[in-house]
């Protein structure tokens, strides 16, 4: 297991993040990925339109996951409807 950083960015309706977020804990649980903790970063605007969102709720995880499993849950991420962005950070020791 390897520490990373995902930065997530969610649509602002509160309903559509909630689903979001649950969609990728539930993503990351498929893959046994733990995660260590969850910062927010609050609601922000985009350097650019995504998905027809000019503005997005931040939320930064730190986890605790197989490096062979990432590029799967990256194609699993690229599913989820209410996940705008997201990216893997590989955390140095």
């Amino acid at each position: 297991m390897r520490k990373y950083e995902l930065m997530t960015i969610f649509p602002l309706d509160e309903d559509k993040y909630k689903s979001g977020l649950e969609e990728t804990k539930k993503v990351l649980a498929q893959f046994g990925t733990e995660i260590v903790s969850e910062e927010p970063y609050g609601d922000r605007d985009l350097t650019y339109t995504v998905k027809k969102q000019n503005k997005g709720k931040f939320l930064l995880l730190n986890i605790n996951a197989n490096p062979a499993k990432i590029v799967e849950m990256d194609t699993q991420f690229k599913l989820i409807d209410n996940l705008l962005k997201f990216l893997f950070v590989r955390v140095e020791e």
